[in-house]
Protein backbone atom coordinates (compact mmCIF):
# COMPACT_ATOMS: atom_id res chain seq x y z
CA UNK A 1 0.00 0.00 0.00
CA UNK A 2 1.38 3.41 -0.95
CA UNK A 3 1.85 6.21 1.53
CA UNK A 4 -1.24 8.37 1.94
CA UNK A 5 -1.21 11.78 0.27
CA UNK A 6 -1.88 13.64 3.51
CA UNK A 7 1.75 14.80 3.82
CA UNK A 8 1.29 16.86 0.68
CA UNK A 9 -2.40 17.55 0.60
CA UNK A 10 -3.50 18.45 4.13
CA UNK A 11 -0.54 20.35 5.55
CA UNK A 12 -1.05 24.07 5.98
CA UNK A 13 1.47 26.68 4.96
CA UNK A 14 2.76 28.58 8.04
CA UNK A 15 2.49 32.01 6.48
CA UNK A 16 3.98 33.87 9.45
CA UNK A 17 7.11 31.74 9.20
CA UNK A 18 7.20 32.13 5.40
CA UNK A 19 6.96 35.92 5.59
CA UNK A 20 9.38 36.26 8.50
CA UNK A 21 11.85 33.82 6.99
CA UNK A 22 11.88 35.24 3.47
CA UNK A 23 11.26 38.98 3.78
CA UNK A 24 14.84 39.62 4.85
CA UNK A 25 15.91 38.58 1.37
CA UNK A 26 13.86 41.44 -0.03
CA UNK A 27 15.72 43.99 2.08
CA UNK A 28 19.03 42.29 1.36
CA UNK A 29 18.64 42.40 -2.40
CA UNK A 30 17.14 45.86 -2.28
CA UNK A 31 20.32 47.09 -0.55
CA UNK A 32 22.48 45.11 -3.01
CA UNK A 33 20.67 46.66 -5.98
CA UNK A 34 20.63 50.28 -4.81
CA UNK A 35 24.36 50.24 -4.08
CA UNK A 36 25.12 49.18 -7.65
CA UNK A 37 22.53 51.40 -9.31
CA UNK A 38 23.19 54.57 -7.27
CA UNK A 39 26.98 54.29 -7.46
CA UNK A 40 27.05 56.79 -10.32
CA UNK A 41 25.53 59.37 -7.97
CA UNK A 42 27.59 58.83 -4.81
CA UNK A 43 30.99 57.86 -6.30
CA UNK A 44 32.09 61.50 -6.39
CA UNK A 45 31.16 61.92 -2.71
CA UNK A 46 33.83 59.50 -1.47
CA UNK A 47 36.78 59.97 -3.83
CA UNK A 48 38.74 62.96 -5.20
CA UNK A 49 37.14 64.84 -8.07
CA UNK A 50 38.62 65.04 -11.54
CA UNK A 51 38.40 61.49 -12.87
CA UNK A 52 34.87 60.08 -12.94
CA UNK A 53 36.04 56.69 -14.23
CA UNK A 54 38.48 56.33 -11.35
CA UNK A 55 35.72 57.22 -8.90
CA UNK A 56 33.44 54.54 -10.33
CA UNK A 57 36.22 51.96 -10.35
CA UNK A 58 36.98 52.63 -6.69
CA UNK A 59 33.29 52.34 -5.83
CA UNK A 60 33.00 49.15 -7.89
CA UNK A 61 36.02 47.72 -6.09
CA UNK A 62 34.32 48.26 -2.75
CA UNK A 63 31.19 46.65 -4.22
CA UNK A 64 33.24 43.58 -5.20
CA UNK A 65 34.44 43.20 -1.61
CA UNK A 66 30.88 42.24 -0.73
CA UNK A 67 31.10 39.18 -2.98
CA UNK A 68 34.36 38.05 -1.41
CA UNK A 69 32.80 38.35 2.05
CA UNK A 70 29.83 36.14 1.18
CA UNK A 71 31.67 32.82 1.73
CA UNK A 72 32.99 34.19 5.02
CA UNK A 73 29.45 35.14 6.01
CA UNK A 74 28.21 31.75 4.90
CA UNK A 75 30.75 30.04 7.14
CA UNK A 76 30.38 32.25 10.22
CA UNK A 77 26.61 32.70 10.15
CA UNK A 78 25.93 29.17 8.95
CA UNK A 79 27.88 27.90 11.96
CA UNK A 80 25.98 30.36 14.16
CA UNK A 81 22.61 29.11 12.85
CA UNK A 82 23.55 25.48 13.57
CA UNK A 83 24.81 26.24 17.07
CA UNK A 84 22.49 29.03 18.29
CA UNK A 85 19.36 28.43 16.25
CA UNK A 86 17.68 29.52 13.03
CA UNK A 87 15.75 32.36 14.66
CA UNK A 88 18.90 33.79 16.25
CA UNK A 89 20.69 33.71 12.91
CA UNK A 90 17.79 35.42 11.13
CA UNK A 91 17.74 38.26 13.64
CA UNK A 92 21.53 38.63 13.44
CA UNK A 93 21.60 38.83 9.64
CA UNK A 94 18.89 41.47 9.55
CA UNK A 95 20.74 43.47 12.22
CA UNK A 96 23.83 43.45 10.00
CA UNK A 97 21.66 44.56 7.07
CA UNK A 98 20.30 47.53 8.96
CA UNK A 99 23.73 48.55 10.24
CA UNK A 100 25.33 48.40 6.78
CA UNK A 101 22.57 50.46 5.14
CA UNK A 102 22.65 53.03 7.95
CA UNK A 103 26.44 53.36 7.69
CA UNK A 104 26.21 54.16 3.99
CA UNK A 105 23.34 56.59 4.58
CA UNK A 106 25.34 58.64 7.10
CA UNK A 107 28.86 58.15 5.68
CA UNK A 108 30.80 61.46 5.55
CA UNK A 109 32.05 62.70 2.19
CA UNK A 110 35.61 63.06 0.91
CA UNK A 111 35.25 66.82 1.05
CA UNK A 112 34.66 66.79 4.80
CA UNK A 113 36.88 63.99 6.14
CA UNK A 114 38.98 62.76 3.20
CA UNK A 115 39.25 59.02 2.69
CA UNK A 116 37.61 58.22 6.03
CA UNK A 117 34.25 58.30 4.24
CA UNK A 118 35.46 55.64 1.81
CA UNK A 119 36.60 53.57 4.81
CA UNK A 120 33.09 53.77 6.27
CA UNK A 121 31.73 52.67 2.89
CA UNK A 122 34.12 49.71 2.89
CA UNK A 123 33.09 48.64 6.39
CA UNK A 124 29.44 48.85 5.36
CA UNK A 125 30.07 46.60 2.37
CA UNK A 126 31.95 44.10 4.55
CA UNK A 127 28.93 43.91 6.85
CA UNK A 128 26.60 43.63 3.88
CA UNK A 129 28.64 40.79 2.40
CA UNK A 130 28.59 38.93 5.71
CA UNK A 131 24.86 39.46 5.96
CA UNK A 132 24.10 38.24 2.43
CA UNK A 133 26.29 35.18 2.94
CA UNK A 134 24.43 34.21 6.10
CA UNK A 135 20.92 35.31 5.13
CA UNK A 136 20.55 32.80 2.31
CA UNK A 137 21.34 29.80 4.50
CA UNK A 138 19.42 31.00 7.56
CA UNK A 139 16.38 31.75 5.41
CA UNK A 140 16.57 28.53 3.36
CA UNK A 141 17.03 26.39 6.47
CA UNK A 142 14.27 28.09 8.42
CA UNK A 143 11.73 27.98 5.59
CA UNK A 144 12.45 24.30 4.96
CA UNK A 145 12.31 23.22 8.61
CA UNK A 146 9.34 25.41 9.59
CA UNK A 147 7.11 24.15 6.76
CA UNK A 148 5.29 20.80 6.84
CA UNK A 149 6.28 18.11 4.34
CA UNK A 150 4.40 18.50 1.09
CA UNK A 151 4.53 22.30 1.21
CA UNK A 152 8.27 22.92 1.45
CA UNK A 153 8.84 23.54 -2.25
CA UNK A 154 6.06 26.12 -2.31
CA UNK A 155 7.16 27.85 0.90
CA UNK A 156 10.87 27.96 0.09
CA UNK A 157 10.14 29.46 -3.35
CA UNK A 158 9.28 32.70 -1.57
CA UNK A 159 12.98 33.17 -0.99
CA UNK A 160 13.35 34.12 -4.66
CA UNK A 161 10.00 35.91 -4.64
CA UNK A 162 11.35 38.22 -1.95
CA UNK A 163 14.76 38.53 -3.60
CA UNK A 164 13.17 39.61 -6.87
CA UNK A 165 10.77 41.92 -5.06
CA UNK A 166 13.77 43.66 -3.47
CA UNK A 167 15.27 44.35 -6.88
CA UNK A 168 11.94 45.62 -8.20
CA UNK A 169 11.43 47.93 -5.21
CA UNK A 170 14.93 49.30 -5.62
CA UNK A 171 14.41 49.86 -9.34
CA UNK A 172 11.04 51.49 -8.69
CA UNK A 173 12.50 53.87 -6.10
CA UNK A 174 15.32 54.75 -8.49
CA UNK A 175 12.80 55.64 -11.22
CA UNK A 176 10.80 57.80 -8.78
CA UNK A 177 13.87 59.67 -7.51
CA UNK A 178 15.18 60.21 -11.04
CA UNK A 179 11.87 61.74 -12.07
CA UNK A 180 11.37 63.90 -8.98
CA UNK A 181 14.92 65.12 -8.28
CA UNK A 182 17.56 66.77 -10.40
CA UNK A 183 20.84 64.98 -11.05
CA UNK A 184 22.63 67.60 -8.96
CA UNK A 185 20.32 66.92 -6.01
CA UNK A 186 20.79 63.18 -6.36
CA UNK A 187 24.56 63.56 -6.30
CA UNK A 188 24.41 65.99 -3.39
CA UNK A 189 22.10 64.19 -0.95
CA UNK A 190 19.42 62.25 -2.84
CA UNK A 191 21.54 59.09 -3.06
CA UNK A 192 21.28 58.72 0.72
CA UNK A 193 17.49 58.28 0.59
CA UNK A 194 17.41 54.65 -0.63
CA UNK A 195 19.87 53.61 2.09
CA UNK A 196 17.77 55.30 4.79
CA UNK A 197 14.77 53.39 3.42
CA UNK A 198 16.81 50.17 3.52
CA UNK A 199 17.87 50.69 7.13
CA UNK A 200 14.28 51.39 8.19
CA UNK A 201 12.97 48.35 6.33
CA UNK A 202 15.57 46.13 7.99
CA UNK A 203 14.46 47.41 11.39
CA UNK A 204 10.88 46.38 10.58
CA UNK A 205 12.06 42.93 9.53
CA UNK A 206 14.02 42.64 12.79
CA UNK A 207 10.78 43.27 14.71
CA UNK A 208 8.93 40.62 12.66
CA UNK A 209 11.66 38.04 13.18
CA UNK A 210 11.78 38.55 16.93
CA UNK A 211 8.33 36.94 17.12
CA UNK A 212 9.21 33.85 15.08
CA UNK A 213 9.22 30.42 16.70
CA UNK A 214 12.28 28.18 16.54
CA UNK A 215 11.89 25.19 14.23
CA UNK A 216 11.00 21.77 15.60
CA UNK A 217 13.93 20.10 13.83
CA UNK A 218 16.45 22.41 15.50
CA UNK A 219 14.74 22.16 18.88
CA UNK A 220 15.24 18.39 18.85
CA UNK A 221 19.01 18.94 18.81
CA UNK A 222 19.08 20.73 22.15
CA UNK A 223 20.62 18.63 24.91
CA UNK A 224 21.60 15.77 22.61
CA UNK A 225 25.15 14.31 22.70
CA UNK A 226 27.67 15.86 20.34
CA UNK A 227 26.17 19.34 20.33
CA UNK A 228 29.64 20.90 20.44
CA UNK A 229 30.23 19.64 16.90
CA UNK A 230 27.19 21.37 15.44
CA UNK A 231 28.02 23.66 12.55
CA UNK A 232 31.73 22.80 12.45
CA UNK A 233 33.87 22.31 9.36
CA UNK A 234 34.70 18.83 10.66
CA UNK A 235 31.01 17.88 10.54
CA UNK A 236 30.63 19.46 7.12
CA UNK A 237 33.54 17.39 5.82
CA UNK A 238 31.72 14.30 7.07
CA UNK A 239 29.10 15.27 4.48
CA UNK A 240 31.53 16.43 1.83
CA UNK A 241 29.69 14.57 -0.94
CA UNK A 242 26.59 16.68 -0.31
CA UNK A 243 28.74 19.84 -0.07
CA UNK A 244 30.30 19.12 -3.47
CA UNK A 245 26.84 18.44 -4.87
CA UNK A 246 25.67 21.85 -3.66
CA UNK A 247 28.55 23.56 -5.48
CA UNK A 248 27.95 21.57 -8.67
CA UNK A 249 24.17 21.98 -8.77
CA UNK A 250 24.53 25.70 -8.00
CA UNK A 251 27.11 26.35 -10.72
CA UNK A 252 24.82 26.40 -13.74
CA UNK A 253 21.81 27.83 -11.91
CA UNK A 254 23.47 30.85 -10.35
CA UNK A 255 25.32 31.70 -13.57
CA UNK A 256 22.11 31.56 -15.60
CA UNK A 257 20.27 33.57 -12.96
CA UNK A 258 22.77 36.42 -13.01
CA UNK A 259 22.88 36.30 -16.82
CA UNK A 260 19.12 36.79 -17.22
CA UNK A 261 18.70 39.24 -14.32
CA UNK A 262 21.54 41.59 -13.35
CA UNK A 263 23.43 41.36 -16.68
CA UNK A 264 20.36 41.45 -18.91
CA UNK A 265 19.88 45.23 -18.94
CA UNK A 266 23.48 45.89 -19.93
CA UNK A 267 23.38 43.13 -22.55
CA UNK A 268 20.25 44.51 -24.21
CA UNK A 269 21.73 47.99 -24.22
CA UNK A 270 25.35 47.28 -25.18
CA UNK A 271 24.90 44.31 -27.52
CA UNK A 272 21.36 44.52 -28.92
CA UNK A 273 21.51 48.31 -29.07
CA UNK A 274 18.22 49.00 -27.28
CA UNK A 275 17.77 52.32 -25.50
CA UNK A 276 18.68 52.12 -21.83
CA UNK A 277 15.14 53.08 -20.84
CA UNK A 278 13.71 50.27 -22.98
CA UNK A 279 16.21 47.75 -21.63
CA UNK A 280 15.33 48.75 -18.06
CA UNK A 281 11.61 48.38 -18.76
CA UNK A 282 12.19 44.93 -20.27
CA UNK A 283 14.11 43.87 -17.16
CA UNK A 284 11.42 45.22 -14.84
CA UNK A 285 8.57 43.43 -16.64
CA UNK A 286 10.51 40.19 -17.01
CA UNK A 287 11.52 40.15 -13.35
CA UNK A 288 7.93 40.79 -12.27
CA UNK A 289 6.65 37.77 -14.21
CA UNK A 290 9.63 35.73 -12.98
CA UNK A 291 8.68 36.57 -9.39
CA UNK A 292 5.12 35.30 -9.93
CA UNK A 293 6.38 32.03 -11.40
CA UNK A 294 8.36 30.98 -8.33
CA UNK A 295 5.49 29.75 -6.09
CA UNK A 296 3.86 27.93 -9.00
CA UNK A 297 7.05 26.01 -9.75
CA UNK A 298 7.69 25.40 -6.05
CA UNK A 299 4.20 23.94 -5.62
CA UNK A 300 4.74 21.77 -8.69
CA UNK A 301 7.90 20.34 -7.14
CA UNK A 302 5.87 19.29 -4.10
CA UNK A 303 3.76 17.15 -6.41
CA UNK A 304 6.24 15.72 -8.91
CA UNK A 305 9.56 16.07 -7.03
CA UNK A 306 12.54 18.41 -7.19
CA UNK A 307 14.63 16.52 -9.76
CA UNK A 308 12.23 16.92 -12.72
CA UNK A 309 12.35 20.72 -12.42
CA UNK A 310 16.12 20.78 -12.01
CA UNK A 311 16.58 18.44 -14.98
CA UNK A 312 14.25 20.60 -17.10
CA UNK A 313 16.39 23.65 -16.27
CA UNK A 314 19.60 21.71 -16.96
CA UNK A 315 18.41 20.58 -20.38
CA UNK A 316 17.06 24.01 -21.26
CA UNK A 317 20.22 25.75 -20.10
CA UNK A 318 22.48 23.35 -21.97
CA UNK A 319 20.72 23.36 -25.35
CA UNK A 320 18.84 26.66 -25.18
CA UNK A 321 21.35 29.22 -23.94
CA UNK A 322 23.31 29.72 -27.17
CA UNK A 323 20.29 30.19 -29.50
CA UNK A 324 18.45 32.28 -26.92
CA UNK A 325 21.33 34.66 -26.23
CA UNK A 326 22.07 34.88 -29.95
CA UNK A 327 18.46 35.84 -30.64
CA UNK A 328 18.53 38.39 -27.80
CA UNK A 329 21.54 40.07 -29.38
CA UNK A 330 19.48 40.78 -32.49
CA UNK A 331 16.22 42.09 -31.01
CA UNK A 332 15.08 45.50 -32.18
CA UNK A 333 12.18 46.33 -29.90
CA UNK A 334 10.49 45.86 -26.54
CA UNK A 335 8.18 42.97 -27.47
CA UNK A 336 10.88 40.70 -28.86
CA UNK A 337 13.28 41.46 -26.02
CA UNK A 338 10.62 40.78 -23.38
CA UNK A 339 9.52 37.51 -24.99
CA UNK A 340 13.05 36.13 -25.20
CA UNK A 341 14.00 37.39 -21.74
CA UNK A 342 10.97 35.65 -20.28
CA UNK A 343 11.91 32.45 -22.09
CA UNK A 344 15.28 32.51 -20.36
CA UNK A 345 13.75 33.25 -16.96
CA UNK A 346 11.17 30.48 -17.34
CA UNK A 347 14.07 28.05 -17.79
CA UNK A 348 15.90 29.49 -14.78
CA UNK A 349 12.75 29.08 -12.65
CA UNK A 350 13.34 25.33 -12.67
CA UNK A 351 16.41 26.06 -10.54
CA UNK A 352 15.57 29.19 -8.55
CA UNK A 353 12.17 28.07 -7.26
CA UNK A 354 13.55 25.03 -5.43
CA UNK A 355 17.31 25.39 -5.08
CA UNK A 356 17.04 26.45 -1.43
CA UNK A 357 14.85 23.54 -0.33
CA UNK A 358 16.88 20.96 -2.27
CA UNK A 359 20.08 21.99 -0.51
CA UNK A 360 18.48 22.08 2.92
CA UNK A 361 16.94 18.63 2.42
CA UNK A 362 20.38 17.14 1.73
CA UNK A 363 21.90 17.73 5.17
CA UNK A 364 21.11 16.59 8.72
CA UNK A 365 19.91 19.22 11.18
CA UNK A 366 23.16 19.69 13.10
CA UNK A 367 25.07 20.89 10.01
CA UNK A 368 22.21 21.94 7.71
CA UNK A 369 22.72 25.70 7.79
CA UNK A 370 26.49 25.50 7.28
CA UNK A 371 26.03 22.82 4.62
CA UNK A 372 23.73 25.11 2.68
CA UNK A 373 25.66 28.32 3.33
CA UNK A 374 29.32 27.68 2.64
CA UNK A 375 29.19 25.57 -0.57
CA UNK A 376 26.51 27.82 -2.01
CA UNK A 377 28.45 30.99 -1.20
CA UNK A 378 31.59 29.55 -2.80
CA UNK A 379 29.74 28.58 -5.99
CA UNK A 380 27.92 31.90 -6.08
CA UNK A 381 31.16 33.89 -5.71
CA UNK A 382 32.95 31.84 -8.39
CA UNK A 383 30.16 31.71 -10.98
CA UNK A 384 27.36 34.15 -10.10
CA UNK A 385 29.50 37.02 -8.85
CA UNK A 386 31.84 36.83 -11.84
CA UNK A 387 29.13 36.45 -14.51
CA UNK A 388 29.14 40.07 -15.66
CA UNK A 389 32.94 40.32 -15.64
CA UNK A 390 33.32 37.14 -17.71
CA UNK A 391 30.64 38.26 -20.15
CA UNK A 392 32.32 41.62 -20.69
CA UNK A 393 35.72 39.91 -21.00
CA UNK A 394 34.43 37.78 -23.87
CA UNK A 395 32.82 40.84 -25.46
CA UNK A 396 36.02 42.87 -25.20
CA UNK A 397 37.93 40.01 -26.82
CA UNK A 398 35.56 40.06 -29.79
CA UNK A 399 34.15 36.60 -29.07
CA UNK A 400 30.99 37.43 -27.17
CA UNK A 401 29.39 34.14 -28.20
CA UNK A 402 32.03 32.40 -26.08
CA UNK A 403 30.10 33.54 -23.02
CA UNK A 404 26.96 31.80 -24.29
CA UNK A 405 28.88 28.53 -24.54
CA UNK A 406 30.36 29.12 -21.08
CA UNK A 407 26.86 29.40 -19.57
CA UNK A 408 25.70 26.35 -21.54
CA UNK A 409 28.73 24.35 -20.38
CA UNK A 410 28.15 25.16 -16.71
CA UNK A 411 24.48 24.22 -17.13
CA UNK A 412 25.60 20.90 -18.62
CA UNK A 413 27.78 20.14 -15.58
CA UNK A 414 24.85 20.88 -13.28
CA UNK A 415 22.58 18.73 -15.47
CA UNK A 416 24.79 15.69 -14.87
CA UNK A 417 24.42 16.31 -11.11
CA UNK A 418 20.62 16.66 -11.38
CA UNK A 419 20.36 13.36 -13.25
CA UNK A 420 22.56 11.48 -10.78
CA UNK A 421 21.39 12.98 -7.47
CA UNK A 422 18.72 11.45 -5.27
CA UNK A 423 15.24 12.90 -4.95
CA UNK A 424 14.99 14.98 -1.76
CA UNK A 425 11.28 15.85 -1.65
CA UNK A 426 10.36 13.17 0.90
CA UNK A 427 13.29 13.74 3.26
CA UNK A 428 12.22 13.62 6.91
CA UNK A 429 13.77 16.51 8.80
CA UNK A 430 12.57 15.78 12.35
CA UNK A 431 11.90 12.74 14.53
CA UNK A 432 8.15 13.32 14.25
CA UNK A 433 8.33 13.25 10.46
CA UNK A 434 10.41 10.07 10.54
CA UNK A 435 7.87 8.47 12.85
CA UNK A 436 5.04 9.48 10.51
CA UNK A 437 6.92 7.95 7.58
CA UNK A 438 7.42 4.70 9.50
CA UNK A 439 3.70 4.53 10.28
CA UNK A 440 2.87 5.12 6.61
CA UNK A 441 5.27 2.37 5.51
CA UNK A 442 3.78 -0.14 7.96
CA UNK A 443 0.30 0.82 6.81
Amino acid sequence: MTAPPTRAASARVPWKAVVGGSIGNMVEWYDWFVYASFATYFASAFFPKGNETAQLLNTAGIFAVGFFMRPVGGWLLGRFADRRGRKAALTLTVSLMSASALLIAVAPTYGSVGYFGALVLLVARLLQGLSVGGEYAASATYLTEATPPGRRGFASSFQYVSMTAGQLVGLGLQIVLQRTMSEEALKSYGWRIPFIVGAAAAAVVFYLRRSLLETEAYGEQEGRPGTDERGTIRELLAHRREAVLVIALTMGGTLAYYTYTTYLTKYLSNTAGLAKSTASLVSFCALFVFMLLQPLAGALSDRIGRRPLLIAFGIGGTVGTVPLMTALSKVTGFDGALTLSLAGLVLVTGYTSINAVVKAEMFPTHVRALGVALPYAIANALFGGTAEYVALWFKKGGIESGYYWYVAGCSAVSLVVYVCMRETRDAALSRREKAADNVAVRA
